[in-house]
């Protein structure tokens, strides 16, 4: 098992910093107890990426991170779920050409129907960019970082695409996520 104590003690000052999209008296939405994370785990048919499951147990139920800031796991403060955003893609757009992968959970709407995933079943947590708005399913899905660690590590340090971004810099070095069609079961 991995200790990520550092990294999450990291990450919670940082978070402390963000302002809120979701005003909260005392800060930061509560952390899920183990108990919860199980459940949203049985509702989404897979285990959550061990790093993924310590910020949601550890840190806070979302509220923090880049831009839009991260979705509540399960009940909680933001406006969308992350566990109703993935069984509601996977329901609403099983057997088309805009399936959704198994195992990918969004974690943060960029809005415009963008969102940030991880790949819960790939042993770094790689986080993908689903950005649907080009029209072709074929190139919607891009490797935003190899892994959720170094994600929150460009969110850590304000180096992240979406601080790049904002300065002028396109998203032209992202490579394209090859395993969505085949993931998506389409």
């Amino acid at each position: 098992m991995t200790d990520y104590h550092e990294l999450l003690g990291r990450l919670a000052r940082r978070a402390g910093e963000d302002e809120p999209t979701v005003p909260l008296e005392g800060g930061l939405p509560a952390p899920l107890s183990r108990a919860r994370i199980a459940e949203a785990e049985q509702r989404l048919g897979f285990p959550l990426h061990p790093l993924l499951a310590a910020i949601y147990r550890d840190v806070a139920n979302g509220g923090f991170g880049p831009d839009y800031q991260l979705l509540s796991l399960i009940d909680g403060p933001t406006e969308e779920q992350a566990v109703d955003c993935y069984t509601e893609a996977r329901t609403a757009h099983a057997g088309t050409e805009w399936a959704w992968p198994e195992g990918v959970l969004p974690i943060l709407t960029w809005g415009c129907g963008m969102y940030a995933c991880v790949d819960c079943r790939s042993a770094e947590g790689t986080v993908l960019l689903f950005e649907p708005n080009p029209g072709d399913p074929d190139v919607a899905w891009w490797i935003d970082s190899p892994s959720l660690r170094q994600w929150l590590e460009h969110y850590i340090h304000d180096t992240g695409w979406w601080v790049k971004a904002e300065e002028g810099e396109g998203l032209d070095d992202m490579p394209p996520w090859p395993h969505a069609r085949a993931r998506a079961g389409s």
